[in-house]
């Protein structure tokens, strides 16, 4: 996930500071004291010991970025590997995905796809450590875009409207963001604080460096909606399942999913548009593209609840559109079936 114009929004911060800790070993580590004391990530703040642990892997990370790709990327592949091979509980999470999405195929095929999930997930990592450390901004040379007259386009006729990306946990989706903000567009994400609190302010550094802004999932929507309506780009991984009290069912690849609604009815309300974006791997696996298929058009009906569960449809229909085209660049460890009708038997043993 070239062009280089920019957007009209810069990446925002919200200005709202993490949830206070429920237990006291957690009140010594996040506390909210002097700007002398902590280390400010996205409005994280860090205690004395989280922020040593931090800087720390900051290091840590940039001397590894040191290491060539000839070395780091063979790394990674092994790394993903090795993961598929002792991994059992998620591999048989990520079986019982492909059965549902690939009845059709053989055991061993579906196999192939999971592994190769895997090993992306391992370049994945070792590209992160590149974006983390020395020389990031040279990355973006690595990626290049597919369609993106449509986005130019779409701000030449609607300049400073919001736009919400839809994406999915596909290719390296944390490249995506990065990459596409290096590259002169801002975006912001929606993020949910870690409890590894060092290592989601790792997390956030590595982001903001590369232009990306950080909104906090407790206190989200009205940065959301300043963001939209300053022009400002929102993006969304939309392939995970949703708890029951936010969650409409779906069919994805022929399965009810639970999906959360927020992202139809946050449409409705800011009147942004809808752009699904994904990045995929190329086939030397080293180099990216980012590819855009233009603004969803969106069903308008007057009935909420029907115009929103259609639209729904519509977005997890658009990433179940790319998983079939790329299979082994998606995340299928994720229990997408967890949250189930009532009455309807449970997906997953695990």
């Amino acid at each position: 996930m070239e062009a280089d114009s920019t957007t009209s929004a810069a990446p925002i911060t919200t200005g709202v500071k993490a949830p206070r800790p429920a237990t006291a070993a957690r009140r010594r580590r996040v506390v909210r004291t002097d700007r002398d004391s902590t280390v400010n990530r996205g409005e994280l703040h860090l205690g004395p010991a989280d922020r040593v642990i931090f800087w720390i892997l900051v290091g840590i990370v940039h001397l590894i970025s040191l290491v060539p790709d000839f070395i780091l990327y063979p790394i990674g592949v092994f790394g993903g590997w090795l993961a598929y091979s002792l991994d059992r509980r998620h591999v048989q999470i990520g079986q019982k995905n492909l059965e549902i999405a690939f009845p059709d195929r053989s055991e061993q095929e579906r196999q192939r796809i999971l592994r190769a999930s895997y090993i992306n997930l391992g370049r994945s990592a070792a590209e992160y450590i590149r974006l983390g450390g020395f020389f990031y901004k040279r990355f973006k040379r690595r990626v290049t875009y597919r369609n993106f007259k449509l986005w130019e386009d779409l701000k030449a006729r609607d300049p400073g409207r919001g736009i919400l990306v839809l994406t999915a946990h596909f290719g390296n989706f944390e490249l995506l963001s990065m990459a596409h903000a290096m590259k002169g567009h801002p975006i912001s994400l929606v993020h949910h604080t870690q409890r590894f609190m060092a290592g989601d302010a790792l997390m956030s550094f590595v982001r903001e460096r590369a232009g990306v802004g950080i909104i906090r999932k407790h206190a989200a929507a009205r940065a959301v909606l300043k963001t939209l309506r300053a022009g400002g780009m929102i993006g969304i991984p939309f392939d995970q399942n949703a708890k029951r009290s936010e969650a409409i069912f779906v069919p994805f690849f022929g399965e009810p999913a639970a999906t959360s609604s927020g992202l139809a009815r946050l449409a409705q309300i800011s009147h942004a548009a809808i752009v699904p974006v994904f990045i995929v791997r190329e086939k030397n696996h080293r180099n990216h593209r980012i590819e855009i298929t233009g603004e969803l058009l969106l069903q308008d009906t007057g009935d909420a609840a029907a115009d929103v569960w259609e639209n729904t449809r519509r977005f997890v229909s658009i990433i179940e559109d790319i998983v079939r085209r790329y299979p082994e660049q998606f995340l299928w460890t994720h229990r997408r079936f967890r949250t189930r009708p009532r009455g309807m038997a449970p997906v997953y043993d695990v």
